[in-house]
């Protein structure tokens, strides 16, 4: 890839008009497919009601768990912020927990991408609806069903969705009852769009003027967030290869990819039995943690070989 179609790609990758757009639009194409293979109206009075509620609303919400969850940002925050399962290492002051509030509705808003887009796209459609709200249509005023029973009128209106074959008389009040239908539910997605659109300019103009950093401090900060991100992946992936290959050199004498094997041997069992172990020591004020499936017995001799140790070549 060219540096400049590395520099276009890092630009997108960090705009977030642009990536907002991109999940409303997989989100679209999704609920495009996902209507066209998976549902089909039961037509049977007490079941529209649920199979179509579930298609509108589960959906939603598991595309709203998938956002907070896919989020790395969300359990950076929860674990320095919010989770009191361990005792807290440092004081964080006010300052934090404000930049850390305001990064958090930043993920929020991204999060509410997706299941807003589902919803504002399916009562749009309005097919769900219409299977959900069936059997509870206003027929009274119509002639057709004055002689039928009330069970009798709610078989047949949960059977309008289907299309199935009605009596003549009937066939009207099918096709204005739809129209009616189809008509409420994109009343409802224009609503939820609007109120949508100028809940996230509220919150965004709120954020912005309740946040302790003027316009340029909170440029900086994002690109500092980022930076710090991308360096940090870089510098622990490189950190990590450099500690196993020290540490698997103890423990069987060489390193994959090195021909020098003359100090190979094989591990003790008391070796094998402290592998099994993961080791996670740092949890109180010690000076070192340790975060490995090695055990510890293989870091008693890590001081005698930090002259010896291993680097990784470029």
């Amino acid at each position: 890839m060219s540096p400049a179609l590395g520099d276009i790609v890092s630009s997108l990758q960090r705009s977030g008009a642009f990536i907002n757009t991109l999940i409303a639009a997989l989100t679209i194409g999704g609920q495009q497919l996902f209507s066209s293979f998976t549902f089909s109206c039961p037509c049977q009075a007490g079941k529209n009601v649920y199979y179509g509620s579930a298609f509108l609303i589960i959906p939603a919400l598991i595309l709203l768990g998938a956002g907070f969850a896919l989020r790395s940002q969300t359990w950076t925050i929860t674990s320095e912020y919010c989770c009191s399962c361990v005792p807290q290492l440092r004081k964080i002051s006010l300052m934090e927990r404000r930049l850390a509030c305001l990064h958090f509705f930043g993920i929020t808003g991204r999060a509410l991408v997706a299941p807003l887009t589902w919803l504002a796209v399916t009562l749009l459609t309005g097919t769900y609806y219409e299977c959900a709200a069936s059997e509870f249509a206003s027929v009274d005023h119509y002639r057709a069903f004055d002689n039928i029973s009330a069970g009798e009128r709610q078989e047949i209106l949960a059977g309008f969705p289907c299309c199935r074959s009605v009596p003549s008389n009937m066939a009207l009040v099918r096709d204005e009852i739809a129209l009616l239908h189809r008509y409420q539910s994109q009343m409802l997605g224009w609503i939820l769009i609007t109120l949508a659109t100028i809940t996230a300019l509220v919150s965004y103009s709120l954020a912005r003027c309740c946040s302790p950093l003027t316009a340029l401090q909170h440029r900086y900060w994002t690109n500092h967030l980022h930076n710090e991100s991308e360096l940090f992946e870089q510098a622990a992936a490189q950190h990590s290869r450099l500690l196993i290959l020290q540490r698997i050199k103890k423990l069987f004498g060489f390193i994959p990819g090195n021909e020098d094997v003359r100090h190979i041997h094989i591990p003790s069992c008391q070796d094998w039995r402290e592998m099994s172990v993961p080791s996670f020591l740092c949890m109180g004020n010690d000076v070192q943690g340790n975060y490995s499936f090695l055990g510890g017995r293989v870091d008693e001799d890590n001081e005698e070989g930090r002259s010896g140790g291993i680097e990784l070549k470029p």
